[in-house]
């Protein structure tokens, strides 16, 4: 689509850059927006985020060398190319080291799990919204070939040579699936927030919401990884946090149920 913002000479300022950092402060803005809010020190959910941040970049990127280890153990030059540097790498990858992260920050500094996991949550999800545009622009993380009426061709000579996105077929919009998608969820997480809720239910609606989203867009997004009993390896780890995030929210639920039955005294 439109991979170089500037380009003069050899150097280029890829979209996917900065979109990508467009979606960071956007997302640092919400976050600390909510914290204000909810009354947590903004100044240390900004320090979580920023460390997040770090690992979900870090953990994108090595469960994309995971997957494709073969590829990359074939052609050990190809972790350092300008391609590599740039692909978003494998979301949940990211998602599961920033969790890691967070957890050990939260229990240094004190900060309540659950609670500061959920002003997260809406914020993580437009950031991703738009982090997706920049895949959109970039050509990376495609989709299979179809002749739908929404299908996208690609033709843009230097979007092939940075992601090999195929020129001149008519692909799944896989990318804005998920991008519209995202924009979806952070619109009824910001209103799920703004109500009376349970510590821990808003983190999880968006496990819920965005694991579906990513294991139903897995069947027309052009990969290579292997598949597990007919599943791609993103599809089982969207299985997994769609599991937890049910577990966040139904728990909730039914810790309120069983204390709105509890029977009186008399």
């Amino acid at each position: 689509m439109f991979p170089k913002l500037i380009n003069t000479g050899t150097f280029f300022l890829p979209t996917y850059g900065v979109l990508v950092a467009i979606a960071f402060l956007v997302a640092i803005y919400i976050t600390g927006r909510l914290a204000k809010r909810a009354g947590v020190n903004a100044e240390r959910v900004t320090n979580l985020a920023v460390y997040c941040a770090i690992a979900g970049m870090i953990g994108a990127k090595l469960f994309m060398f995971l997957f494709d280890w073969q590829l990359y153990a074939s052609n050990p030059s190809e972790i350092f190319a300008f391609s590599t540097l740039q692909a978003a790498g494998v979301y949940q990858g990211g998602l599961l080291l920033a969790v890691l992260t967070a957890v050990f920050y939260m229990r240094r500094e004190h900060l309540p799990g659950l609670a500061t996991a959920d002003l997260f949550a809406p914020g993580i999800a437009v950031g991703h919204g738009i982090g997706r545009l920049g895949c959109m622009a970039a050509g990376c993380c495609w989709g299979k070939e179809c002749h739908l009426p929404w299908a996208v061709t690609f033709t843009n000579t230097d979007a092939h040579q940075l992601t090999d996105v195929p020129l001149n077929v008519p692909l799944h919009p896989t990318q804005l699936y998920e991008s519209i998608s995202e924009f979806v969820i952070f619109g009824f997480l910001w209103w799920y927030i703004h109500r009376d809720h349970r510590s821990g239910t808003v983190i999880g609606w968006y496990m819920v919401l965005y694991s579906t989203v990513r294991f139903l867009v897995e069947f027309v997004r052009n990969h290579e990884q292997s598949l597990v009993a007919g599943l791609s390896l993103t599809q089982w780890i969207s299985l997994g946090t769609l599991l937890i995030g049910f577990y966040l929210v139904f728990r909730q639920a039914a810790a309120v149920s069983a204390r709105t039955n509890v029977p009186r005294s008399a």
